[in-house]
């Protein structure tokens, strides 16, 4: 896979790709992820890409022709199956998405800034809008580091274990079952029994009832997908 991010503040995006899962994946070969600075396309001597909105307002607006010259230009050397925006009214980002989005050979992400693009930007040249959550930040960036790090954890070969992916929260609509690990038992407190018995059938309904009651008290939205009650 590869993924383009266009950014006017790479520097921003350069920790998250250097480190744990999202360094081995590129390490192994699996995702290339290039930060593109969208002021290597601006067309004064000032490298501007913004500027002030028609009809007023507060706040600066992200100019198209940058926008487009970059994307035109990445788009005549790679095929792109997506060109997401990340802005607070997109589609929120969830493990659905974030498995589709996982298939994609290559993919354009591009991060908003100051109060937004262009409008004839997300008309003309983006395929998807993604947002990861009901709140604004001062551009996309960390929503774009956010998008990679789901998308990305799930291309085969990435995690040393890859049934880990599978057992993650909403995978099936239902959030995690508890983990513990060693000591057995700290200060009295205990592993549940059943953890300990090497009853794997036993373990997994277990696993599969805490979801449930998990759920049900924290995410109760979730099983309305799963016809559970």
């Amino acid at each position: 896979m590869r993924i383009d991010i266009i950014t006017v503040h790479p520097e921003l995006m350069e920790s998250p790709f250097r480190h744990s899962i999202l360094k081995r994946a590129q390490d192994k070969g699996l995702v290339e992820v290039n930060l593109i600075n969208l002021r290597d396309y601006a067309l004064n001597k000032h490298r501007t890409t913004d500027d002030y909105a028609f009809g007023g307002g507060a706040g600066m607006v992200m100019m198209i022709e940058p926008i487009a010259l970059c994307i035109e230009t990445l788009k005549s050397k790679n095929n792109y199956e997506e060109v997401i925006y990340m802005s607070p009214d997109g589609v929120l980002l969830d493990q659905p998405l974030a498995n589709k989005l996982s298939l994609c050979g290559n993919m354009i992400i591009l991060c908003g800034h100051y109060k937004g693009v262009d409008e004839r930007v997300r008309e003309h040249f983006i395929t998807r809008e993604v947002s990861i959550g009901d709140y604004v930040l001062s551009g996309g960036e960390l929503g774009a580091a956010v998008l990679c790090d789901a998308v990305i954890r799930l291309i085969p070969g990435v995690l040393n274990d890859e049934t880990s992916a599978l057992s993650d929260s909403f995978q099936d609509n239902l959030i995690a079952p508890p983990v513990y690990s060693r000591p057995a038992e700290f200060r009295g407190w205990k592993v549940p029994d059943i953890l300990l018995s090497g009853h794997e059938k036993n373990i997994e309904k277990w696993k599969y009832e805490q979801s449930i009651k998990r759920t049900k008290e924290r995410r109760p939205n979730l099983l309305k997908g799963n016809n559970l009650k």
